[in-house]
């Protein structure tokens, strides 16, 4: 049974650290409120590329000439797992379930015999994958969306993958992350973004408007070669859009939900203190009652 002493501490640890979870929820509510408006005004856009570039896809007679970024470089070996993460925890599943993803399509691609490396945003998702996969890890980009998401680093990131895709470090690149559905409901997401992937292209996106007759100028290829470094940026920052409203909706609710256990465990350590008090105000009694009796 611990002593009074012991328990009044306890309790004083417990409402300290209920004042930082409560501070935390309120930031990230602050946060989220202003993330999640940008997420869902970064959507429309990225899905207005793709359904463009679907368009001049469905009216191009022939792709031998497409681009690398469409058309890829005719291998499938080395894949490239792009995973979005964020540099701090407190946050609940929102990192565990990208790492989690990552870990069941990294073995689903090596039981298939390819080659996977993993560059992580974030440094939660390097220590998620160190022990296990650590020799995969090509490189890790820290503090990403620590100011918000950004469309400077979207932008740098694209032009290094495609570096890395004409120098011939990989084959595919997939991007992984959790797509904002609500601050209780992040939704982890696989996109393939290099090459452009033509066959997820459904037919109604595919098809031109009917009785359009378009002329296009410069030439469809040409406008492909602008076009596709466009849309890989942009693809890569609407993931960082989705991925720091995710973390701080995900990072509120788990902050709410320890400011209520903090509080419920703050309530059972005042019983049992008032419970141990009354017992020792009670034996006091019993051996000054037992005094005045004995003499």
């Amino acid at each position: 049974m611990p002593s009074l002493k012991d328990l009044r501490v306890r309790i004083a640890s417990v409402k300290s650290t209920q004042k930082i979870t409560s501070a935390m929820k309120m930031v990230a509510a602050a946060k989220l409120k202003r993330a999640q408006v940008a997420a869902e005004q970064g959507r429309p856009y990225a899905e207005s590329m793709e359904r463009m570039l679907s368009g001049l896809l469905s009216g191009m007679s022939s792709r031998d000439n497409a681009p690398k970024l469409l058309a890829g470089n005719g291998r499938d070996q080395k894949h490239l797992l792009v995973i979005v993460t964020s540099d701090r925890g407190l946050a609940g599943g929102f990192n565990a379930n990208i790492a989690r993803e990552a870990r069941r399509k990294i073995s689903a691609l090596q039981r298939e015999g390819k080659e996977v490396k993993v560059l992580s945003i974030g440094r939660k998702g390097r220590d998620a994958l160190r022990r296990d996969h650590g020799r995969l890890i090509l490189d890790t980009l820290e503090n990403v969306t620590r100011n918000g998401a950004q469309f400077e680093p979207a932008r740098d990131l694209s032009r290094r993958l495609r570096k890395m895709f004409d120098d011939g470090d990989f084959d595919v690149c997939t991007l992984l992350f959790n797509t904002f559905k609500s601050a209780i409901s992040q939704v982890v997401t696989a996109k393939q973004v290099i090459p452009f992937p033509t066959e997820t292209l459904t037919a109604s996106d595919a098809a031109a408007p009917a009785g359009g007759i378009y002329e296009m100028e410069p030439d469809d290829e040409a406008l492909l070669k602008d076009l596709l470094p466009a849309n890989l940026s942009m693809q890569i920052f609407r993931s960082l859009l989705e991925s720091f409203a995710s973390e701080q909706g995900a990072r509120m609710t788990a902050m709410d939900n320890a400011t209520r256990n903090a509080g419920e465990m703050i309530d059972r350590l005042t019983l049992t203190y008032n419970r141990s008090r009354q017992a020792a105000i009670t034996k006091e009694l019993i051996e000054i009652i037992s005094g005045a009796e004995a003499v």
